[in-house]
Formats: C-alpha cells, sequence, structure tokens
C-alpha cells in the first residue's frame, strides 16, 4: 500500500466534525449516484499480503493467500472497543450472510489497541455477544496490520478473485459505496447473477449510527500518553498515586479527575474507592472503555448528568437507578439523551476501588 496516514482513531472523529460541519456529508455514507460513479473503474491497489503473522484464527482454519484465490475477499481491521467498528459492523454482519453463497469471504483481522484486548478470552466474548460468525484472526503482534500497511480502525480492503486490492475504505460510512465494490467484484469473478438490492440494517445499541448533527465531542484518552484536557489542578502525576481534585468549573470537553488515581501512559486507575470522572461533553451518546484492573473482580458506580442520577438519559449499561457494575474490560454506554442535545457535565463515581479506564468516545 502507497497511502500512510495518522494512525490515531480521533484523527477520523476530528476530520469528520469538520467535514460534516462544511458539507453535511462527510463519512455518514454516500448517495447512489457517487456510489455508481465511484465503483464504474476500481484500480489496482496492490496485492493480497500474507496473512501467515495472525497469531490465531477464530471461526476458520488458518486461510492462505493462494486458498483465497478465486474468491472476493473482504478484509476488516477492527479492535472490539472502538465504537467506530461497532457502527460499521451491522453491514459487515450483513454483507457477509448476504453473498457467501456468490462467492464472497469476510475476514475480520482483530489488531488490539489496549493490552486486554490482547487476551483471546475476551475476543472470543466479543464474537459471541456480537454475533459475528466469519473468520478472524488474531492479529496481536501487529503482523498482518504492518503487511497492509494499514494505519486505521476501523479499515476494509477489497480484494478481487485474482488477489488484487481494488478498493478501501478507512473509517466508517460510505456503506452505499462499499456494496457497490462488493457487487462489481462479484460480477467480475463470473459466479452468477449480482443483484443491486442494497442490504436492509436496523442498527440497534452501541450499532446505532451516531447523531453527527449534534455531535461536538472527539474522542480522547485517559492515559498520559494521548490525552488532551485534563483540568484537575496541578495537571498529571505519572505513574504514582496521587490525590486529585476537581475544578469548579468544566469547559465543553475538558474532564478531570477526584479521588486517590494512578495515571499510566495507556490508562487511569483507582486505588481507593470514591474517586470520581468529570468530562463535559455535547452529544447523544456518552461511551467509556473501562473494567476491573484485575480479572474476576467487579466494580459498582453511579451515573450523574448535571448533579442528578442519570435516569430519562441512561445509557445500555445503566440501570433505572443510574447505576450498574462493571464486570469486564470493554465498552460501556453510559449515556443516551433524548433531543434536543445541550451541553452536559457527566460524573460518575466509582464505588468500589479497581476500576481501570481508557477512553471515552461519544455518539
Amino acid at each position: 500500500m502507497s497511502k500512510k496516514i495518522n494512525h490515531n482513531r480521533r484523527y477520523f472523529l476530528t476530520t469528520m466534525l469538520k467535514t460534516i460541519a462544511a458539507t453535511q456529508l462527510g463519512m455518514i455514507g454516500c448517495t447512489t449516484q457517487h456510489a455508481t460513479s465511484a465503483t464504474a473503474e476500481l484500480p489496482i491497489e496492490g496485492e493480497l499480503p500474507s496473512l501467515a503473522g495472525a497469531t490465531t484464527w477464530l471461526n476458520s482454519q488458518p486461510l492462505t493467500v493462494d486458498e483465497l484465490r478465486g474468491k472476493v475477499v473482504l478484509i476488516n481491521f477492527w479492535t472490539y472497543t472502538c465504537i467506530n467498528w461497532l457502527r460499521q459492523l451491522p453491514y459487515v454482519r450483513a454483507w457477509a450472510e448476504k453473498y457467501q453463497d456468490q462467492g464472497l469471504v469476510v475476514i475480520g483481522i482483530h489488531t488490539p489497541e489496549f493490552e486486554f484486548e490482547k487476551n483471546i478470552d475476551n475476543v472470543r466474548r466479543a464474537l459471541t455477544e456480537m454475533k459475528i460468525d466469519y473468520a478472524i484472526t488474531v492479529d496481536n503482534n501487529y503482523a498482518v496490520w504492518r503487511a497492509f500497511e494499514n494505519h486505521y480502525w476501523p479499515a476494509l480492503y477489497f480484494i478481487d478473485t485474482q488477489g488484487r486490492i481494488r478498493h478501501h475504505q478507512f473509517g466508517e460510512g460510505k456503506y452505499e459505496q462499499s456494496e457497490r465494490v462488493i457487487q462489481q467484484l462479484l460480477s467480475e469473478s463470473g459466479t452468477g447473477l449480482v443483484g443491486q438490492e442494497m442490504v436492509e440494517v436496523e442498527a440497534h445499541g452501541f450499532e446505532a449510527a451516531a447523531d453527527w448533527d449534534s455531535l461536538k465531542s472527539p474522542e480522547n484518552y485517559l492515559g498520559y500518553d494521548r490525552t488532551e484536557n485534563f483540568t484537575s489542578p496541578g495537571g498529571v502525576v505519572l505513574n504514582k498515586r496521587h490525590l486529585y481534585t476537581a475544578p469548579a468549573q468544566l469547559k465543553l470537553n475538558q474532564w478531570s479527575l477526584s479521588g486517590d488515581w494512578t495515571i499510566t501512559r495507556q490508562a487511569i486507575v483507582l486505588n481507593k474507592s470514591g474517586g470520581r470522572i468529570a468530562y463535559r461533553f455535547h452529544a447523544r451518546d456518552l461511551h467509556l472503555v473501562m473494567g476491573p484492573a484485575d480479572r474476576g473482580t467487579s466494580v459498582r458506580f453511579r451515573v450523574l448528568v448535571d448533579g442528578q442520577p442519570v435516569v430519562a438519559a441512561r445509557g445500555l449499561d445503566v440501570d433505572e437507578r443510574g447505576e450498574s457494575t462493571a464486570t469486564e474490560q470493554r465498552l460501556y454506554q453510559l449515556v443516551r439523551q433524548p433531543k434536543p442535545i445541550s451541553d452536559q457535565k457527566f460524573e460518575i463515581e466509582f464505588l468500589d476501588s479497581g476500576i481501570e479506564a481508557f477512553a471515552f468516545t461519544f455518539g
């Protein structure tokens, strides 16, 4: 691959927000007219590289480039806590089901962003919960990622029957264009008549498309290596226990800690119960990648919005009292607020120690 791009997922959302503001289109998708013209002539972008660097295969025996010759192949780079990929997933799942009898092979390349995503049991659980039955490779060493020179979660690569990369899609969106590419490559393969109908997807929960018109908060990591807009007095103390306090006010997209925390390169860890994270955001959905630092334990928490327990605006992972328990390391949906969307101060209070939190994402 000749095109190298910033690998940070935050690049997607920042670019998306700017594009939407300018064009009201961005990465949400494209019209039938645009999709048709985009797939009229598909260039050759390179050859399908080896998949031999994968550490484990799930839902399939290991597949080689030679075995895939004669098939149209869709490669999907993903990691199970990525909200951008979660919103893309229902389309990939639908394509895998619709076109498998016409010669399409879908392969998901699970390349982890966080250390806990390397755990094979976590990946297996995600496959079950997300109803994924197409072939998955576990790319813990980034070998397949590097072979593709990939830089994105999620990323789609479209391979023809001769093993040539004919198209790619970085980031979520443009689903009709992507399906037109699949149809065109299947038609070129001569395996049979390929209909022009698009899949119909009804996405719910995590998989529901973002409310782009009201989204004004980009993804933000919490570890000191990549965080932005941290406002607790005194700033970040690296890799040491520290008693943090919250500022009197937060501006939009600022965040703070209160309580006994350790801020590491990739995450923040609560050392004593009662700690809080506060974040002022503007979005329909607020998600937090988090979980108990020690496997087999659990951490109780409560969620507040503007100082009140979240009730009407509670997300999938919060009960009617605004409370819940973190039992595994994954993406938690904590807020899904009804319209009209406005700036809100989010707070999460942990009633037990031991939580490890990695990133906020919005939708």
